[in-house]
């Protein structure tokens, strides 16, 4: 999931019409009788064929991207220290931002109080979540840590019906609510008392998810109205953490004696396309088909790191942690229900269509894994 606010969504290059007159059909010979009968494909149409398959494509590759982050996670793991692991991280997705910044001529936020903002936005949302995945990951495996990522629709659900007085509880989304937990259970294998389970590792990965709906919140109180851009928001915050991680690391680990290739690479792909690409790739998304389409990523990311944890690391899978995290997909879904629209045109929550609330600000975004 990502940490910056999805930009607004911006006209549809659907919607555009050739610049030029259609030919006079007459003057169009017959075609040869081995030629098709179909006629050509329009231009418009043409125009929606191409930007459907380009957020399909940016879709899979951000499931894909964010599903192997805790394979590498994992593998970083075995030649670093988790907070070495973060660092590295942040270090190479605040330069793939950077470059993305320099290219679009973007500037970093200004203000005292928004820096302020921006730095414990960093917190919950990189460096707290990011170094507990990694330690977390010390004692579980990648599989299992996906799965409990996947609960962070489920935490922000609970936060937001505390937090925030517009989001109200309806049936379905508390319905939702205690299906994922029941799903959390069936993963955990409540039933045997949690036996051949790292409680310490596990604990970490969920108050993980739970650092990021805690950071959406935070957020969306609080950035919501900003005028800096999304992108210079995000290449802020990730800057922040990339400090607060640098302050951090040598307090609790010794420089490395060896950087082993494998972990290192694990890291730097871990960094430039899990984080800093994969923000990229979601405005992307987010801009051409809306937050709601693009959010759905999150059902896509425990399928994908409990595949390549299988195959790749030869982790083993247990009948209850598929299951399990099917019961946590589905309730995590039921709690992103939303009432439908009545015929005014504006939902039953007081936002308008596109993800933007009434008031015209930006919501807050997902997280990353």
């Amino acid at each position: 999931m990502s940490t910056a606010t999805p930009p607004r969504p911006g006209p549809s290059s659907a919607t555009a019409t050739p610049s030029t007159p259609l030919p006079d059909p007459a003057a169009i010979p017959d075609p040869p009788a081995a030629a098709p009968l179909s006629p050509p494909t329009p231009p418009a149409a043409a125009s929606r064929i191409r930007a459907a398959l380009d957020w399909r494509v940016g879709f899979a590759a951000l499931a894909i991207i964010w599903g192997f982050s805790f394979l590498l996670i994992k593998v970083g793991t075995h030649g670093f220290a988790p907070f070495q692991v973060t660092f590295g991280r942040l270090f190479f997705g605040t330069a793939v931002l950077a470059v993305a910044m320099a290219v679009r001529r973007e500037r970093l936020p200004r203000g005292s109080r928004t820096w302020v903002h921006l730095t414990v936005a960093a917190f919950f949302l990189n460096a707290l979540p990011f170094s507990l995945f990694a330690y977390a990951e010390l004692t579980i495996p990648s599989t299992l840590a996906g799965i409990c990522n996947a609960t962070s629709p489920l935490w922000g659900m609970a936060l937001s019906l505390v937090a925030l007085s517009e989001d109200r509880p309806t049936r379905r989304r508390v319905a939702g609510l205690g299906i994922g937990f029941l799903g959390v259970l069936t993963v955990l294998g409540a039933w045997q008392g949690f036996s051949g389970l790292d409680l310490t590792g596990t604990a970490m990965a969920l108050l993980a998810s739970l650092s990021y709906p805690v950071g959406w919140i935070y957020v969306r109180r609080t950035l919501a109205g900003s005028s800096s851009s999304h992108l210079s928001l995000t290449g802020g915050q990730l800057l922040v953490a990339t400090l607060q991680l640098a302050l951090v690391t040598p307090l609790f680990t010794t420089l490395p004696t060896s950087f082993p290739a494998l972990p290192l690479l694990s890291v730097f792909v871990l960094g430039a396309l899990g984080t800093g690409l994969a923000i990229l790739l979601q405005y992307g998304v987010v801009a051409e088909v809306g937050p709601t389409t693009g959010t759905m990523v999150t059902y896509f990311i425990p399928v994908i790191a409990t595949a390549a944890g299988v195959t790749l690391l030869g982790e083993e899978l247990t009948w209850n942690t598929p299951v399990g995290a099917l019961i946590i997909l589905a309730g995590a879904a039921l709690t992103q229900s939303r009432a439908r629209k009545p015929a005014g045109g504006k939902p039953a929550d007081g936002k308008l269509s596109g993800g933007k609330p009434a008031s015209g600000r930006p919501r807050s975004a997902s997280a990353q894994p």
